[in-house]
């Protein structure tokens, strides 16, 4: 059995593989990933970006497309929903032997509308329509006005991925979108059963801006708490969710077949080479949750990796953590709102990168 199987059989973490490209759905390399233990796909406009522009692996579909008239966004949103229908297919059998709760694909809402509810909500439901598979996720960022769409889309009946979440006030207000949004849907006569999510947790990041903000401070304490922010509020994130799917609210919902939304451990790749390439996994392992990796951070955590169920462990220590950070003058959630602001920002940049290069190439093609 390998280690990414273990992670699964032995403490129920699901390891999912941070990225999606062309290539490896065209050689095997994910259909292998997924015979070593990988248990799902994420993606964003980044690694598409990173995918689309950095190979030659989409030219000729490309050509094609522009070739027949399609404007180069509408040709860049075919190249994607192409890549994650074949990436569907791959997860699908995981999909079907774990009753559902594994194999799915993310695809991510178009960046720029992430501050606006109603163009957000009206993404994600086209996207759900023009890709019409169950272990489908259609991810939307949890900025303020993401929530509403969220709880929406639930409602709705729609699996989501909730992405770019930094901060355990946001998380506790995704969790609420998702309850909230089950029940209305039961009111609406739906089944809950059909609905699944994912509420991911971003990690790495915030380890990088709160050393940033202690590095600033410069004193003894702050100093001392480099590096220990973003798996104590991980830890902390992992209690929230155990306490608000039990109890008399959850169990009603639990009785018609609902799902608990899975907390899911993202920017899991250590930025600072301080520290260990496996610390974003091995200290966040436990039942009913999921960790997204990148290739470098499977191959590390394969080779040298510790398998132990470390997630509900020091919990008090991390609640202690927090408060020490808030003596030192780290605000948590001013830390969580400044990295949404960036991811937000960044994916933004990814997209109109990729979007400039592709109208470039069809500038190119045009005069052939």
């Amino acid at each position: 059995m390998s280690t990414l199987e273990r992670l699964y059989t032995e403490y129920g973490q699901s390891p999912w593989l941070d990225n999606l490209t062309r290539g490896y759905l065209r050689n095997g390399t994910l259909k292998q990933l997924v015979a070593d233990g990988i248990r799902g796909v994420t993606a964003n406009p980044t690694i598409f970006a990173k995918a689309i522009v950095g190979s030659t692996d989409y030219d000729e579909q490309f050509a094609a497309l522009t070739a027949a008239g399609r404007p180069p966004q509408d040709a860049y949103w075919q190249l994607v929903v192409d890549d994650v229908t074949a990436a569907l297919a791959v997860l699908r059998p995981v999909f079907d032997t774990s009753g559902g709760t594994d194999g799915f694909v993310s695809v991510e809402v178009a960046p720029e509308l992430a501050r606006d509810t109603g163009a957000t909500l009206g993404a994600a439901r086209a996207l759900h329509e023009r890709i019409a598979a169950p272990n489908l996720f259609v991810k939307i960022p949890a900025t303020e006005q993401g929530v509403p769409a969220i709880r929406e889309m639930i409602a709705d009946g729609h699996s989501v991925n909730i992405t770019l979440i930094f901060s355990l006030t946001r998380y506790e207000q995704i969790i609420e979108a998702y309850l909230s949004g089950l029940e209305a849907l039961v009111e609406r006569g739906g089944d809950p059963s059909r609905v699944h999510s994912v509420a991911s947790f971003f990690v790495s990041r915030v380890d990088t801006e709160v050393d940033r903000r202690l590095e600033t401070a410069g004193t003894p304490p702050a100093l001392a708490l480099r590096g220990q922010a973003a798996i104590a509020q991980a830890k902390l994130a992992y209690r929230l969710f155990r306490e608000r799917f039990t109890g008399e609210r959850w169990q009603r919902l639990a009785t018609l077949g609902a799902h608990p939304q899975r907390p899911l451990w993202a920017s899991t790749s250590t930025k600072n080479p301080a520290y260990p390439d496996t610390r974003y996994v091995d200290h966040l392992i436990g039942p009913d949750t999921v960790n997204t990796l990148p290739e470098v951070t499977i191959a590390a955590f394969t080779d040298h990796g510790t398998l132990a169920r470390t997630i509900d462990t020091e919990v008090d220590e991390s609640a202690a953590v927090m408060r020490r950070l808030a003596a030192a003058g780290v605000d948590m959630d001013d830390v969580g709102l400044t990295l949404e602001d960036q991811g937000v920002a960044g994916f933004h940049a990814s997209s109109q990168r990729v979007l400039a290069a592709l109208a470039t190439k069809a500038e190119q093609l045009s005069h052939r």
